[in-house]
């Protein structure tokens, strides 16, 4: 797959293991494998592992585990990674029950920098500064201990250790976390504390626009008033491993879709319109619904892992969290809109002889795989904060004045095309009703 990329950092994921150590003989209460990401792979041969991966079992994890691997966008002259300039020893197997010389170690990361996860050791000595890689600072973000993977107790080892997972903390607004696949841990058997940080690496939600389709040519005089008109489309991209899918295994996933699309189409879309035929200036009112449109956001997120409104932590072998963009979801200053459908009413000032067509921007959106089917089912956002309004011309015959209408009149000129222009805020009263 193609790399992600988070500034001057590319993330890469490896599903090829090579197995350092197992506590097979040892009497430990529980089974663990300790295994080194490979990217010996031609598709890999510029990234290198973040630390070494422990798996409760003796089964093998060769396509099955997914961990991240990382490289430069510089390769030559690139500063977001750097080796560690020593290694503290964590743990040795040593004791009455030991078959094999192993250690475990904690890199010590440059100044500017941070490692994201321990380090075996073969027999009892250092492993090579090049074994991994250190994480600049600003590339990262702190996470949190997860659950224990194993310990030794029951081993007779001299040293007391323990091994656990990593966790990203709650995603920021427009971003994803990932815990690469690494693993911390201790002497003793307690939680390490906050005195021992753990990161997770950052990744930002690719925002961007796609170009409409070209307008036809003029329209034909006496065309229906349109009831939608497209005003844009906008397209967040998701990483494989921040989606749900049934109907793909992770591994299928990184291999066949590598990045869902979250497509927005925006459209005005026709609510209301009214007819003024007499001398003076009329006032109009309509009630139109507002939030989202039916309640499938739920469906989405049952679905998919997918949250419209907050950050989300989809089911996956890798720990990640994600967060959609405020603005992308309509949720910058509130998420009330969503999983619940309301009502607003406007108010427009009508001039003598004059008609208006009011316009609403709904949201529609949908979660598209790689070959463009589509993941889910389709949501509807009606934001509710502005009105647009078109102002069409009446016809040249007479007028009749009316008494003023409570309801919204049912008859609307035809407009051409020249007589259709949508406008925000044209004759909109300054008080709109949440």
């Amino acid at each position: 797959m193609n790399s992600l990329q988070y500034k001057d950092l590319l993330i890469n994921f490896t599903t090829e293991f090579v197995p350092v150590w197992n506590d097979k003989g040892t009497r430990a209460e529980k089974p663990v494998t300790f295994w080194r990401p490979s990217t010996s792979s031609d598709a890999l041969g510029n990234f290198v592992p973040l630390g070494d991966v422990a798996v409760a079992g003796y089964h093998n994890i060769n396509q099955l585990n997914i961990v991240a691997v990382v490289s430069e966008v510089d390769r030559e002259n690139g500063t977001a990674l750097r080796p560690p300039v020593d290694f503290e020893r964590v743990w040795e197997h040593s004791g009455p029950r030991a078959r094999a010389n192993f250690s475990i170690w904690r890199p010590t990361a440059p100044e500017g920098y941070v490692a994201m996860g321990l380090v075996c050791g073969l027999g009892n000595d250092k492993p090579p500064r090049n074994t991994i890689r250190c994480v600049r600072e600003d590339l990262v973000t702190q996470a949190y201990v997860d659950q224990l993977i194993w310990s030794d107790q029951g081993s007779g080892a001299h040293r007391d250790f323990s091994a656990w997972g990593v966790s990203p903390s709650q995603a920021a607004p427009g971003q994803a976390y990932l815990a690469p696949g690494t693993f911390t841990g201790a002497e003793g058997y307690a939680k390490p504390t906050r005195q021992s940080p753990v990161h997770a690496l950052r990744l930002d939600l690719a925002l961007h626009s796609e170009d409409l389709p070209s307008l036809s040519p003029e329209m034909a005089p006496g065309r229906t008033m349109p009831e939608q008109v497209t005003e844009g489309i906008h397209v967040c991209e998701l990483p494989w491993f921040t989606v749900n899918d049934p109907t793909l295994t992770p591994l299928e996933k990184l291999q066949t879709c590598p990045v869902y699309r979250l497509k927005r189409i925006d459209q005005y879309s026709l609510v209301a319109s009214g007819q003024n035929t007499t001398p003076a200036s009329q006032t109009f009112s309509w009630v139109f619904a507002k939030g989202e449109i039916s309640d499938f956001s739920l469906g989405l997120r049952s679905l998919t892992g997918v949250d419209i409104k907050a950050a989300w932590a989809p089911r996956h072998p890798l720990s990640i969290s994600a967060n959609l963009n405020r603005d992308f979801t309509h949720t910058g200053l509130t998420a009330q809109g969503w999983e619940r459908e309301g009502v607003a009413d406007v108010m427009a000032y009508i001039p003598a002889n004059k008609s208006i067509a009011a316009y609403l921007v709904k949201s529609r959106y949908e979660l598209l795989r790689a070959d463009g089917s589509q993941l889910g089912p389709t949501l509807t956002y009606a934001s509710g904060d502005n009105v647009y309004f078109s102002e069409l011309l009446q016809p040249e015959a007479a007028v009749t004045a009316v008494e003023e209408p409570e309801e919204v009149p049912a008859a609307v000129p035809e407009p051409t095309e020249n007589d259709l222009e949508i406008t925000p805020h044209d004759f909109i009263n300054d008080t709109l009703l949440p």
